[in-house]
């Protein structure tokens, strides 16, 4: 034999030798485990899975122990936004639910389809005639179920899907065959537009589904940023459920103002309120519905908001009969970093020396995790207000004081960023990095906004964004998904606008106000960002000691850098997770285009699968009667502006049948 084949040959071995223990760890060789069908049947009833959003379903037929076999049980595809903006991304990011033994979801087109949640064949779709125009996402994060109870079971509109479109509109649809629903609204559409007075297009658009409570379904509405100081009201909208009447309102105008402002002439509303985009939850017990509250324009400065900042990046309990606050908590004081609130209040019981008491769980941007009595909301671990710099801006009075949760647990962001925590590759992105850190001020989480420009850190984007937190009630664990990337901010007098924007700047310049902005991540020239990674992690917090039990890196770079350079290091994200009551942690959300599952005792991942494209959503689970099985799904549409792959699939997995 020559040296050559010989040298042929040993290295067939080791390839051999490698192909074996991937696997071998890949658990190629193992015989398919016995599924466990005496275990609770459940479906997953509304966005969050239950109407506090605790995304923690009791399922135990997927174990740490048998993840390892899951497999792609059945794809659907429910179809691509056509020639969407060239500024705006189309997304397919939303959770389906299951009512009546259908799944029901929706997409960033505005489509709504129902499909049998054990094949996958579509049942009905209705593709409504809508304007989806946007300014950054076309998307549909859920829609919502509610019995109508003035109908007789069996006929038109006895169940009822509520969705939201980009045009501002609430739709009802029959859930048995999706025809419209003809008793509510104008033959199944209520337009909350048309009392909002004066607007633009894009102006008001509902994301997120709307929330039912008794014989109402309530929703809220998102207001575009950085767009003009004269913005539509951010209201709150309550409707009858089997006419779509509207039956209260409320505008996040300031209790007890000297001068409070007044509508426009003709206008019901005052106008530039803060306004609500994310998903909102429900006590039926208190009767109380919980808003997470945004910001009241202009978005980075507070000089000409006239006071109707008050409610700005707040949690508000609103009063499920009248619309009347009950409640308000400020997780940011006169916010001009746009830290409003992007993720659903999640509701749960608290264990305590003195019993049990109805807490809601509250995640920021800026990285706080408030923990409040959501009957009162007074924090149930301690805040502090720590003096915050102030700003330099002529007329800008910020508030000297920002609330902090006092125990460091519910703290998930990184430090404060210094010039040592800049990182790259190589010597030459790191130098870079460095000298853009350097070319900015930085003086911590609440560095003023200047027109010099500052470091936000957290980005934008947030610690936590609209995925927000899950909540295992059984073991008392929170999980939450963070980011850990830092953006260049620049406040731009309006006098330069058009020189730079002109010059390759791109500014967006807020009518009415001093000042337009500039708002990049801050990245290394490699595309990376510049702070040093983790960029993505998860992690596990004992609700009742108040201590991190693990955190870990999420996701890999192996979407986003060229072989060899795949690293475990966490990467940005954007979706939330689910818990099962077998202790199995489910999460897409990653900028590599995974779906993983980990082990809740120790943050180990046990699973993980390709996805068709970015999975930038939040998975649910269900196990119905008819075959027994537990299906994990999750919609994979990805996101342009992380840069994940896009597409249509909503992918179910599932032990293999005949287990």
């Amino acid at each position: 034999m020559t040296r050559r084949r010989k040298l042929l040959l040993a290295g067939a071995v080791v390839v051999g030798m490698a192909g074996l223990a991937w696997a071998w760890q890949a658990n190629v060789f193992r015989a398919n485990p016995a599924i466990d069908f005496a275990g609770p049947v459940a479906g997953w009833d509304a966005w969050g899975n239950d109407q506090g959003g605790s995304r923690y379903s009791p399922l135990t037929q997927i174990t740490p122990e048998n993840a390892w076999a899951l497999k792609p049980a059945w794809t659907y595809h429910i179809g691509m936004a056509k020639d969407p903006p060239e500024f705006s991304s189309p997304t397919f990011e939303a959770t389906p639910i299951i009512a009546e033994n259908r799944l029901y979801v929706c997409a960033g087109t505005g489509k709504i389809a129902a499909v049998d949640p054990e094949t996958g064949k579509e049942i009905w779709a209705v593709q409504p005639d809508s304007d989806n125009y946007s300014t950054y996402l076309i998307n549909c994060r859920g829609v919502t179920y509610a019995r109508d109870v003035k109908i007789e079971e069996g006929q038109l509109c006895a169940g009822k899907i509520f969705a939201g479109t980009l045009d501002g509109r609430m739709l009802a649809y029959d859930s048995a065959t999706g025809k419209e629903c003809p008793s509510f609204g104008a033959n199944g559409v209520v337009d909350i537009k048309a009392d909002m007075g004066k607007r633009e297009r894009g102006d008001i658009t509902i994301s997120s589904p709307p929330v039912v409570v008794g014989n109402l379904v309530v929703t809220n509405h998102g207001v575009r940023d950085n767009v003009r100081t004269d913005m539509p009201a951010g209201t709150i909208r309550a409707f009858d459920v089997h006419t779509g009447q509207p039956v209260w309102s409320w505008n996040a105008v300031p209790p007890g103002l000297k001068t409070p402002p007044a509508p426009p002439a003709g206008e019901k509303f005052v106008r530039s309120t803060p306004n609500s985009w994310a998903p909102m939850s429900v006590d039926p017990a208190l009767n109380l519905i919980y808003v997470p509250m945004g910001n009241a324009p202009p978005d980075h400065i507070a000089a000409g908001r006239n006071g109707l900042d008050y409610y700005s990046s707040a949690v508000v309990a609103l009063d499920a009969t009248t619309g009347q606050v009950r409640w308000h908590f400020n997780t940011v004081h006169k916010d001009v970093w746009d830290y409003d609130i992007p993720s659903q209040p999640v509701l749960f019981d608290l264990p305590t020396a003195n019993g049990t008491i109805p807490a809601l769980v509250q995640a920021t941007k800026v990285g706080h995790i408030f923990v409040l009595d959501r009957r009162t909301g007074k924090p149930l671990f301690p805040v502090e207000e720590r003096p915050v710099p102030q700003s330099e801006l002529p007329g800008e009075v910020l508030s000297p004081t920002q609330p902090f949760p006092a125990n460091p647990a519910f703290i998930v962001r990184d430090p404060d960023l210094t010039e040592d925590d800049m990182w790259g590759f190589t010597p030459y992105d790191k130098y870079k990095c460095k000298e853009a850190f350097n070319s900015v001020e930085s003086k911590g989480i609440f560095t003023p906004p200047s027109t010099k420009g500052w470091i936000q850190f957290p980005s934008f984007m947030g610690a936590s964004n609209w995925g927000s937190v899950t909540v295992d009630q059984k073991r008392g664990i929170l999980i939450a998904n963070t980011n850990q990337v830092a953006a260049i901010m620049k406040l731009v007098p309006n006098a330069e606008i058009e020189a730079r924007t002109k010059a390759g700047e791109r500014i967006m310049p807020t009518k009415g106000a001093d000042y337009g902005l500039s708002m990049l991540p801050l990245l290394s020239p490699f595309g990376a960002p510049c702070n040093r990674p983790p960029w993505g992690k998860l992690m596990a917090i004992d609700l009742k000691a108040g201590k991190v039990l693990w955190n870990v890196p999420l996701g890999t770079t192996r979407d986003q850098a060229p072989f060899p350079a795949w690293f475990k290091i966490g990467v940005p994200n954007m979706g939330g997770s689910i818990v099962t009551g077998s202790g199995l942690v489910f999460i897409g959300a990653t900028s590599d285009e995974y779906i993983r599952a980990y082990d809740i005792k120790s943050g180990e991942v046990v699973w993980r699968a390709r996805l068709p494209a970015g999975g930038q959503s939040t998975p649910m689970t269900y196990r119905l009667k008819k075959d027994g099985r537990q299906y994990v799904v999750i919609a994979a549409g990805g996101h342009k502006f992380m840069g994940t792959g896009l597409g249509d699939s909503l992918v179910a997995f599932a032990l293999p049948e005949g287990s």
